[in-house]
């Protein structure tokens, strides 16, 4: 009986038998259970040791591990990778996947081009991750030279390769494109229906995403999905709340995805007795582990006005994160429960979580109703310590609009001069501000500055104006802007 040495399979090709006793071997079963960088230097030195790093099939089991797991390491792929002399194709396969789904999906490009120099054609499994780069970077021009290197090899008629062709297009806004490959392809099914789908419904086509769902002979979740998506995102709240229906009579069950488009559109629409049913099926389905769902729903209780069944649901939260707590303190804020949003924040404070930005927007409007100016300093401090380069405009806007309605109007004005650029928004809360504390003169000096720097006025900017008028007395140019609103 011939015995198999591993520090000679590397000349076997992977459909050899002895591949099945690499399959098994121990140093790589141990892969299923790892769990830390650390675990997995440790099986990688093991693999050295019996001289299983010779093999292709054992440095594409560790690479693949890296990209693919959530204990893997793109870094560690990437040493490893650099060590091979020869990467076989599904070694750079594995290589450009990993790089396709990390923080630089360019670089799957550059890798894919890299593969080709080597003296290596690309299959069908190394174009559905290349062009998930290209989508990612928004890189049509990439793209496209990419799918027309698919159709020189006649990859364009694979299933996966054809809906990752529709996938890019959408995403990189080429609906024309999409409908084309779609069009011309006999691999259609129900991937790549939905994939065209959700481009039409994502970006409000909602007529022409029906036109396709309709045709579709077997819809599943993932379809019936993209539609409510698209409804719910375009404010079309009924629609899609029929659209759920009609999915539960045509007996395909919800995944988590529909759960959230749904109860968004309970919650925007105000909805609370479909709400109310959304949430009994989510308890007989025992989803109430689920932290997604259940932030969900509490945002949805709390913008259907029914904050007894929202703090309910948020109490019972084990581990909550930092979503919890916004959904929760949002939704008092949004029914002016303005001292129930500041005792809820400071309960968060204590429990050691991080507010952010959202946080920070829902807390800030409480400061400024109740004149909680001490708070809203230590909110101040905070941004300027923990975001400032995270800050947004409209955190600015809204530090303004504190600081003006708390009596600081100074300070309002210091933030408003120094924001760069300057939205609409922040103009007219330092507009309203100035009219607030009676300076009708600088409110309408602001107000001709804007003006000048080519911002368009909105109903808010005249009617910071008009108050700024009336304080003063100055009825003929209120009477002028009164006008404009008109």
């Amino acid at each position: 009986m011939m015995i198999i040495s591993p520090a000679n399979l590397q000349i076997l090709p992977f459909s050899d038998p002895p591949y099945k006793f690499l399959q098994t071997h121990p140093s790589l079963t141990l892969l299923s259970t790892c769990k830390n960088l650390k675990t997995l230097k440790q099986i990688h030195s093991q693999v050295i040791k019996t001289g299983l790093h010779n093999t292709h099939f054992a440095l594409s089991k560790l690479i693949e591990f890296c990209v693919i797991s959530p204990y893997g390491d793109l870094s560690y792929a990437l040493l490893l990778f650099k060590s091979i002399g020869k990467p076989n194709q599904i070694i750079w396969n594995n290589i450009i996947r990993g790089l396709s789904l990390s923080e630089s999906p360019i670089l799957a490009i550059q890798y894919y081009v890299d593969m080709i120099s080597s003296g290596f054609t690309p299959n069908t499994y190394t174009y559905p991750f290349v062009l998930k780069s290209c989508a990612r970077i928004s890189s049509t021009h990439e793209g496209k030279q990419i799918h027309g290197q698919i159709l020189k090899l006649g990859f364009d008629n694979d299933a996966f390769v054809h809906t990752s062709l529709i996938t890019m297009y959408v995403q990189n806004g080429e609906l024309g494109n999409a409908r084309l490959v779609f069009e011309r392809s006999s691999m259609r099914d129900v991937v790549s229906y939905t994939a065209l789908i959700t481009g039409y419904a994502s970006r409000g086509f909602l007529d022409q995403a029906l036109e396709l769902f309709d045709e579709i002979p077997v819809r599943d979740v993932v379809s019936w999905n993209a539609m409510i998506a698209g409804y719910t995102q375009s404010g079309r709240f009924e629609e899609a709340l029929i659209f759920f229906e009609e999915m539960l009579r045509a007996n395909v069950t919800p995944n988590m995805s529909t759960l959230l488009s749904v109860l968004s559109a309970c919650a925007q629409s105000g909805s609370l007795k479909m709400g109310n049913w959304v949430s009994s099926w989510i308890e007989e389905h025992g989803l109430e582990s689920n932290i997604k769902v259940m932030n969900a729903l509490i945002d949805m209780y709390a913008k259907c006005g029914d904050l007894e069944n929202a703090l309910h649901l948020f109490e019972g939260i084990k581990n909550k994160n930092v979503i919890s707590w916004n959904v929760m303190i949002g939704g008092y804020t949004h029914l002016s429960c303005y001292k129930e949003a500041l005792g809820l924040f400071r309960q968060m404070l204590q429990s050691n979580v991080e507010p952010n930005d959202v946080t920070l927007l829902s807390i800030l409007p409480a400061c400024a109703n109740l004149g909680a100016l001490g708070l809203g300093k230590w909110i101040h401090a905070y941004i300027d310590k923990n975001m400032k380069n995270l800050a947004n405009n409209a955190l600015w806007t809204s530090l303004i609009d504190m600081y003006a309605k708390c009596g600081n109007i100074e300070v309002a004005n210091q933030i408003f001069d120094g924001m760069n650029p300057k939205s609409l928004a922040s103009w007219n809360a330092m507009i309203s501000g100035f009219a607030m504390h009676g300076q009708a003169d600088l409110a309408i000096s602001l107000f001709s500055r804007m003006t000048k720097e080519g911002l368009v006025p909105d109903n808010i900017t005249f009617i910071g104006v008009l108050s700024a008028c009336n304080h003063a007395g100055l009825l003929d140019l209120g009477h002028i802007n009164h006008f404009h609103i008109d």
